[in-house]
């Protein structure tokens, strides 16, 4: 008598499955939609894609989906100046250290890319800490500084620009939806940004 396969038996249920609409926008409604982290929900992107950019399309919502990197997310469609339409995804103004970070976070995904071209980057707790402490207003209470600064780790967590792994020290992967925010314009001037956030870290707190 045959053993039944459970992984086959599982993938002939994941084509039968019919890819659901609503799960999508709720995901996308909510925020990024990463392939690693919903595989399932991004199968269904896949399927109903079309659908899912008309629907959008209807309250002024656009789908933005970057295959390779494995993320999407949704953009307020430009709104003529007497559209009084109010806005949907609303814009949240970063604050001077999380500018920061996701600057320097920026920087080492176009080192990695431009080194082993791997994608995939994870920074420790420390090394984030290091990073960021030329950019602090210069103190004397050094745990005070550190304290901050894992304030606006946590902060860029919440952000979905950083992942925390299960690791002890704290290990952090750095999310692709940063390459969206910090765009090619950016990076033109990349070293003259780091280098006007460093002058106004080490100005006098």
């Amino acid at each position: 008598m045959r053993t039944p396969d459970p992984s086959a038996e599982a993938d002939a249920a994941q084509e039968e499955r019919a890819p659901r609409l609503s799960p999508v926008l709720v995901y996308l409604l909510k925020g990024v939609l990463y392939r690693d982290q919903h595989p399932r929900v991004w199968h269904d992107l896949e399927a109903l894609e079309g659908k899912v950019v008309d629907y959008f399309k209807t309250i002024g919502l656009e789908l933005m989906v970057d295959e390779s990197e494995g993320f999407a997310y949704l953009k307020q469609t430009p709104l003529d100046e007497d559209d009084d339409m109010p806005r949907l995804i609303q814009r949240r103004p970063l604050s001077y250290p999380v500018s920061v970070l996701c600057v320097l976070l920026r920087k080492k995904l176009v080192e990695a890319d431009a080194g082993s071209g791997e994608s995939r980057v994870v920074l420790t707790r420390d090394q984030i800490v290091e990073m960021m402490r030329v950019f602090s207003p210069q103190r004397a209470d050094e745990a005070f500084t550190e304290d901050q600064i894992e304030a606006h780790i946590r902060k860029a967590v919440d952000l979905d620009l950083l992942k925390a792994l299960k690791a002890d020290p704290p290990v952090y992967e750095v999310r692709p939806i940063i390459k969206a925010l910090v765009d090619a314009d950016w990076l033109q001037n990349l070293d003259e940004r780091i280098e006007a956030y460093q002058k106004h870290g080490n100005s006098p707190a």
